[in-house]
């Protein structure tokens, strides 16, 4: 029976099947995998599937429940958009890593146990690293090594909290954890490495915009929600990420700010929306969870959407930055009018989705009298409006004309993010569907006068200050130029930290070597090669003055010796009197 297939399976089992199609065909099959899978889906039972003995536990690979059901919806959804978006591109390294990785993200949200939650946690960072790769820069294969090389590093940590976790508490169920012991907060930084927090985060930054342009909308939608979820299913509640989610909404607002490549703008802002969800998270009720994934739901669609429209026109220019575009409404309107919407979705305008969802999480901290979080969310939705619902469509479509006179965007581009545009629209104007199959009954009403009238001001005043801003000039200006980021700390400290090991330890090895190698082991060899003969003339001098042989005779005798030894052509006698001469030395030595 069709409800009987993990949807993992079916996206893996495309990626290995998907180089043998060929023209039409292949096109077909990439964007009917998503919806047979989808289907698979709508028509799975809630509950417990593909359980699986394994030693004193049980692996269980398909648990459906309301949490799982919504991100398992969504990654559907957004991988049809993503594999219909690079279907002129026809490369077999987009599609069978898409698929993995897509294959890859649903395995995770559906594991119930810590080990399969592991492993297909580990194959994300696989197929998402050949995404990067897949662009055959010298920059993306630099920033997929580093990418591979952080999630390797907190995959281990995970990993270790894992073992740990399962040998304190005799059970692999991957369920609420909490934070008590060393286990869990070592599997609370493994999964905080993939959400990308404070400090932890220029992976992001540094990898998504040296992507391919179909890639990094599958690299917007995946890592980081399936973290996302991983929190929201093991650490409801817990404190801490009130204040880490508080930290991811503010600090991008200022690097997106003053940032050239539009791309690198789009990733600061994910890890801005990302803060949100953390925040709900980490507050812990009802309210506050469900906002948390429904922003979850409506940022992987309006942050693909963003990125579809920039990748459109970094298709159709092969320019990226800020400084090297302006004036392409004219040539490229409906990426334009698409890119807008996504825009206005992530600023949190009326009647779009970002409005039913981010205010949520506001609504839940105030609620929870963290007067605080809620100032540092509210100058983050104002910050987030500045850097992707202002910056993105001006400096990309409007601002000066840069003179690019180029076709619209190719029909698949514009069909894909005519659906992404369509649902966020949809889901602005009708938040109950979303509100419906979120984990909690849901009572709240977003479209209130107060709630309206209060974030359109907000919005009213933010493009206020940007036009004077930018008037006066005190408005950052777009220059060519590479921003530090946090990464300068340890990519600093680890040079300097290889250059005192260099000189530490290699330092240490030359002295060996000279000691041991080159003086040592050739005083040895010299010892060794005479010392025969030295014990054996030793041994003999008293013997021979006793047998009456003169001095000069003697020196004859020790020189035939020494002579002998050179030669190691000792008689089997004289060899045994100094075998027992060794032998006898070193048992009174």
């Amino acid at each position: 029976m069709i409800t009987s297939i993990h949807p993992a399976f079916i996206f893996i089992a495309a990626a290995l099947v998907v180089p043998f199609f060929k023209g039409k065909l292949k096109s077909l099959f990439v964007l009917l995998v998503p919806l047979f899978g989808l289907t698979n889906l709508l028509g799975s039972s809630m509950g417990y599937h593909y359980v699986i003995p394994f030693l004193d536990f049980q692996l269980i690979l398909f648990r459906l429940d309301s949490l799982s059901f919504v991100f398992g919806l969504i990654f559907h959804v957004i991988s049809f958009i993503a594999l219909l978006y690079i279907l002129n591109f026809k490369n077999d390294v987009e599609y069978t890593s898409g698929f993995l990785y897509a294959g890859s993200a649903l395995g995770v949200i559906f594991a119930g146990d810590l080990l399969t939650f592991f492993i297909f946690w580990e194959c994300l960072t696989v197929g998402s690293m050949f995404l990067i790769l897949a662009r055959k820069t010298k920059a993306s294969l630099e920033a997929g090594y580093r990418y591979m090389m952080v999630h390797v590093g907190g995959g281990l940590i995970l990993l270790a909290g894992i073992v740990m976790y399962i040998a304190e508490t005799h059970s692999m169920g991957f369920n609420e954890i909490g934070l008590g012991s060393v286990a869990t907060y070592l599997i609370f930084i493994g999964i905080g490495i993939n959400c990308a927090w404070p400090i932890f985060h220029t992976w992001l930054t540094d990898a998504y915009p040296e992507a391919t342009i179909g890639g990094v909308i599958f690299l917007s939608a995946f890592t980081t929600k399936t973290a996302v979820y991983a929190l929201a299913r093991a650490y409801p509640g817990a404190d801490i990420l009130i204040w880490i989610g508080t930290a991811m909404a503010a600090f991008p607002i200022f690097y997106a700010v003053v940032e050239n490549d539009l791309r690198r703008v789009l990733a600061y802002s994910l890890i801005n929306q990302v803060g949100f969800m953390v925040v709900g998270i980490g507050l812990g009720t009802e309210l506050a969870i469900n906002g948390s994934i429904a922003h979850a739901f409506n940022d992987v669609l309006f942050k693909a959407l963003l990125f579809m429209s920039v990748g459109a026109v970094m298709y159709r220019t092969g320019k990226v930055n800020a400084t090297d575009l302006g004036g392409l409404y004219k040539s490229m309107p409906f990426t334009c009018l698409f890119c807008v919407i996504g825009a206005a979705s992530i600023s949190a305008f009326p009647l779009f989705s970002g409005f039913v969802s981010k205010s949520m999480v506001q609504t839940a901290a105030a609620d929870q009298h963290y007067y605080i979080v809620w100032f540092v969310l509210l100058f983050a939705s104002a910050g987030v409006f500045h850097h992707a619902g202002i910056k993105i469509p001006f400096f990309t479509f409007f601002s000066h004309d840069a003179g690019h006179r180029v076709k619209e965007a190719p029909w698949n581009m514009l069909a894909a993010m005519g659906i992404a545009a369509f649902l966020c629209i949809f889901i602005g104007v009708f938040p109950q569907y979303l509100y419906a199959i979120l984990p909690f009954q849901v009572d709240y009403q977003p479209y209130t006068l107060e709630h309206v009238l209060a974030q359109s001001q907000l919005l009213f005043f933010s493009a206020f200050a940007f036009c004077l801003l930018l008037l006066s000039g005190i408005y950052p200006s777009e220059i060519r130029a590479i921003n530090i980021d946090t990464d300068w700390f340890y990519r600093k400290g680890s040079r300097l930290l290889y250059r005192g090991l260099d000189f530490g330890l290699n330092g240490l090895n030359a002295v060996t070597r000279l000691v041991v190698v080159d003086k040592g082991l050739g005083f040895l060899t010299r010892v060794t090669r005479h010392a025969p003969a030295m014990f054996l003339s030793v041994f003999m001098t008293p013997l021979w003055a006793l047998a009456g042989y003169s001095a000069e005779e003697r020196v004859k005798r020790r020189q035939y010796i020494y002579q002998r030894a050179s030669r190691v052509t000792f008689p089997v006698g004289v060899a045994a009197i100094i075998a027992v001469i060794f032998i006898g030395a070193l048992f009174f030595l």
